[in-house]
């Protein structure tokens, strides 16, 4: 920190030089600060890989040291992207379908929130068979989000229509909840010691769910009406969140049950998919920038990378050792940044 003794200053200088000396120094601390913090779009160096035309491709999921999965929204099918060799393999889901998210289960397999057949949805990774698990019939038009595995390999997901539950994969029984304050369910997410937890866009709160009772607690983050989308745990156990509406990621240390809050770089920035990686940095989708943006926890510093085409609407990031994955859903590309080399010197 840079200590100025305003006494001495004052009493060498007048009033008035005094004044215009503060204001300048001032703004030229601000203007330091704000360099620290963070560093503007800048290039960065993304394979590409396009999609076939129409696909929308809404989440996607690398599958440890193998092929891409993505789920082609717009028409019905979970894609599969071969990243050697830039080839795409299609499975229709069946008729309605429109699949949201997408995640590699325990099993290899890769498992689907389909909002349109309003059900969990199985494709094996040898067959590319499909089995689905439909919701009970009066859990009718649940807009199915997203997916975490817990620790026992039941399948936990959300749905905005007001619902979370809970999918037993060895015998097929499902339990459903209705969620806190109505409709929003949306990202979910596991912790180290297995505890889990979901975001809600439109309640604004993230939620711990009791895996036993299946019942949910409130825990309110710090700014009202942040519209809190996706979440994610780090390797400590706390829980990272994207603030759409407030353009701030939060940390929430359940620990401590203390929060604290960023906001990103940029002007209005909105936060939505949010990716922490095996090193602990956060990986965030900023819509109004159409950027990736990286915050180092440590450093508490952001840095932020132009996407390679406008308009890209990013809606979820996953990520293996190295590499962070993004869907592009306005472009049809799936985007992968290698993530080794802005992570080695944060060991």
């Amino acid at each position: 920190m840079v200590h100025i003794a305003n006494t001495a200053v004052l009493s060498t200088v007048s009033g008035v030089i005094a004044s215009r000396f503060f204001r300048y120094f001032v703004s030229v601390l601000v203007g330091m600060t704000s360099v620290v913090g963070s560093v503007q779009a800048q290039s960065a160096s993304f394979d590409s890989f396009a999609v076939p035309a129409g696909t929308a491709p809404h989440d996607v999921a690398p599958a440890p040291g193998g092929p891409v999965w993505y789920t082609a929204q717009a028409q019905g099918a979970i894609g599969r992207l071969d990243p050697r060799t830039g080839k795409t393999e299609r499975v229709p889901l069946g008729k309605g379908s429109a699949p949201h998210g997408v995640i590699i289960g325990p099993d290899g397999a890769a498992w689907i929130t389909d909002s349109g057949l309003n059900a969990i949805v199985r494709v094996d990774p040898t067959t590319l068979a499909v089995a689905r698990f439909p919701l009970p019939k009066d859990r009718p038009n649940a807009n199915l989000n997203t997916a975490v595995f817990d620790k026992r390999g039941h399948l936990w997901f959300t749905g905005q229509g007001g619902i979370y539950g809970e999918l037993d994969p060895r015998t097929g029984s499902m339990r459903v909840f209705n969620a806190p304050r109505g409709p929003g369910a949306y990202g979910i997410c596991a912790t180290v010691d297995g505890s889990l937890y979901f975001a809600s866009l439109a309640g604004s709160y993230l939620g711990r769910i009791d895996p036993v009772s299946g019942a949910a607690e409130v825990i309110e983050p710090p700014t009202p009406g942040q519209g809190a989308r996706r979440v994610w745990s780090d390797s400590k156990g706390r829980i990272w969140v994207s603030e759409w509406n407030a353009g701030k990621v939060a940390a929430f240390d359940p620990a401590t049950h203390r929060w604290r809050e960023w906001k990103l770089p940029g002007s209005e920035p909105h936060a939505y998919a949010i990716f922490v990686d095996d090193k602990d940095i956060v990986w965030l989708s900023e819509w109004s920038a159409n950027a990736l943006v990286r915050f180092d926890p440590r450093t508490e510093r952001f840095e932020t990378f132009a996407l390679p085409r406008p308009h890209a609407n990013v809606r979820q990031m996953m990520g293996r050792p190295g590499e962070v994955w993004l869907s592009e859903s306005g472009t049809d590309h799936l985007l992968r940044y290698r993530s080794s080399a802005a992570t080695a010197g944060s060991n």
